[in-house]
């Protein structure tokens, strides 16, 4: 198993418990591990045969727009469903990193998900 990581990309959600809180966008740092095999990509060298790490960027980038999560435990797991299901990586990390606290550098939430297979 390979591993494509994008670490800290820097979005603006509407997140926050407080109505007021979710009225502006506030900055997150995401960082997306995402499971697969890339030994075909290798080998021919197309981008076709990989997970394309520009397009889930661009995609992370526009996911919250329209939206707004009160909880970023809420938001990484619903980061992790949209990654699977669009980018079918065999399993994906999401961490969201939110700062609130003056005296804290972060505070972050790490959800792991696996891709559904039936047996």
């Amino acid at each position: 198993m390979s591993r494509i990581s994008i670490v800290d990309l820097e979005v603006s959600y509407h997140v926050g418990v407080p109505d007021e809180e979710r009225t502006r966008p506030q900055r997150l740092l995401l960082t997306v591990e995402m499971d697969c095999v890339f030994s075909k990509a290798a080998k021919s060298d197309g981008i076709a045969d990989t997970i394309d790490y520009f397009a889930v960027s661009q995609r992370l980038l526009k996911f919250g727009d329209g939206r707004e999560w009160k909880l970023i435990e809420k938001l990484a797991v619903d980061l992790a469903d949209m990654i699977l299901a669009e980018f079918k990586p065999q399993s994906v990390m999401v961490e969201v990193k939110k700062f609130p606290i003056p005296q804290a550098r972060h505070v972050s939430v790490v959800t792991a998900k696996k891709r559904w297979r039936p047996t």
